[in-house]
């Protein structure tokens, strides 16, 4: 409710009364005007309504019944309206709409104006048009399931409709906390999370061909691959990178800010996605080359103003949606798929790890709070690096038995009465070996086999 505070107006606003749901010949509640109000002091129970304030020009009178006796009315009145002196309506009957919108006003005090722009187009568009009109006390888990499953019906995608329930979700919780509400009708989740698609990444000679190409058709989109993909930061980080917080010569730099944009028009800068997002990040000496390159006069044939955005038109930002389309253009004319710049930081994950670098090391990387971030985004990247530890346990101990009786006893052939029958030919894994490899400790996956059958 969008009002001013005054603790000490309107305490005693509105009014008490008893009332019956007697009817008439014509089906109609007699209220306040059945005779037997006046001849039984115990008929009907008693109510209060209030005016609240004008919010949008509009007025609106509370009614709240079924109080046994005219004391707990009163004192119902009178905390009603202080609450009403600090702009707070407690009506049990509000509709999910004027619900939906005052936890949006709330929330735009704590979330980021990307976040609020993709949940008032949520609320806006999809919840307060099918579900608006219900009362928030008598929203259920059947009105959700059908407004899942009329979603899906018309086409909508499961991402997006989970995303809804999610904000619906997030909402409803607000309202059990505040104790509107016994119970959040939206939990468990009605669609469950889908899957992420599977990510095509480049492999290192594609990776190479994009960037020599982009060196020498676009040498900004060229330097801005060679730092998301050198150092892993996201996309927005890379377009508010300032000069400020870059320090060639101590090879850092520091994330202190984020590019957005709101409904793919308002360009502005936000804190980044998590609190340890912000920190220092290495430099290799191939991202310093690049940013050196930004810093000298090839930068659009002008010296980047002092402190300006390291990646910039003239001294403007660039705009997300525009790197979006030129970065796909460069993939098809350097002959690679087309992937999404957040791909490039994934390139970070799996370049590392193919060489060797421990998951956790990478984890601190690309900065991701607990590692089990990093296991379930690369859920492929550790299926790597479980192969190379069981291989590497199975070294350690073939290396025991050649050292004990001068080959490996591998255990894990079949009794003989399992063993196919002798006129088959035998897999390839199953042929007796004639040499045992003497191959050095595995460093990483792909260069070797493993010993173990």
């Amino acid at each position: 409710m969008r009002c001013s505070p005054n603790p000490s107006d309107g305490r005693d606003r509105g009014r008490v009364y008893r009332r019956c749901g007697c009817r008439d010949d014509h089906r109609r509640q007699l209220g306040t005007t059945c005779p037997r109000l006046a001849a039984d002091p115990h008929h009907g129970t008693w109510a209060f309504a209030v005016d609240t304030p004008p919010v949008d020009g509009h007025r609106r009178t509370i009614r709240r019944t079924g109080f046994p006796d005219e004391i707990k009315a009163r004192i119902a009145l009178r905390r009603f309206n202080e609450g009403l002196a600090l702009c707070v309506i407690t009506d049990p009957r509000q509709r999910t709409a004027d619900y939906l919108r005052d936890w949006l006003d709330e929330r735009e005090l704590h979330l980021k104006p990307t976040t609020m722009a993709r949940y008032r187009a949520y609320v806006e568009q999809d919840l307060i048009p099918a579900l608006g009109q219900i009362p928030l006390i008598d929203l259920t888990r059947q009105h959700l399931r059908a407004f899942v499953t009329e979603q899906l019906r018309r086409g909508r995608g499961k991402v997006t409709v989970h995303r809804i329930m999610a904000a619906l979700s997030s909402a409803l919780s607000s309202a059990v906390t505040d104790e509107r509400l016994a119970r959040n009708p939206a939990k468990p989740p009605l669609l469950a999370r889908p899957a992420s698609a599977p990510r095509h990444l480049w492999t290192e000679e594609q990776t190479a061909r994009f960037l020599r190409f982009t060196h020498i058709t676009d040498p900004l989109y060229a330097d801005l691959a060679e730092l998301m993909i050198g150092s892993g930061i996201r996309k927005g980080e890379a377009l508010a990178l300032h000069w400020d917080d870059v320090h060639l010569p101590e090879r850092v730099f520091f994330i202190r800010n984020t590019l957005s944009a709101v409904d793919n028009n308002q360009i502005l800068l936000t804190t980044p996605k998590t609190k340890g997002s912000k920190a220092w990040v290495a430099l290799s000496d191939r991202v310093v080359d690049a940013l050196e390159d930004r810093a000298g006069t090839r930068a659009f044939g002008q010296i980047t103003p002092a402190g300006g955005y390291v990646f910039h038109r003239h001294g403007r930002p660039l705009h997300p949606k525009s790197v979006l389309d030129r970065f796909h253009l460069l993939c098809d004319k350097a002959g690679v798929p087309r992937i999404a710049l957040h791909d490039l930081r994934h390139l970070t994950a799996s370049f590392a790890t193919a060489a060797g670098v421990p998951l956790p090391v990478t984890s601190k990387t690309l900065r991701h709070r607990p590692l089990s971030t990093s296991a379930n985004i690369y859920t492929d990247l550790t299926f790597l690096a479980a192969r190379a530890a069981v291989d590497a346990v199975a070294w350690v101990l073939n290396n025991a038995d050649r050292a004990a009786l001068g080959r490996p006893a591998c255990r894990a052939r079949r009794p003989w009465h399992q063993n196919p029958r002798p006129h088959r030919k035998l897999p390839a894994h199953q042929q007796t070996r004639t040499e045992e490899s003497s191959a050095a400790w595995p460093m990483w996956p792909g260069d070797h086999h493993a010993t173990t059958s």
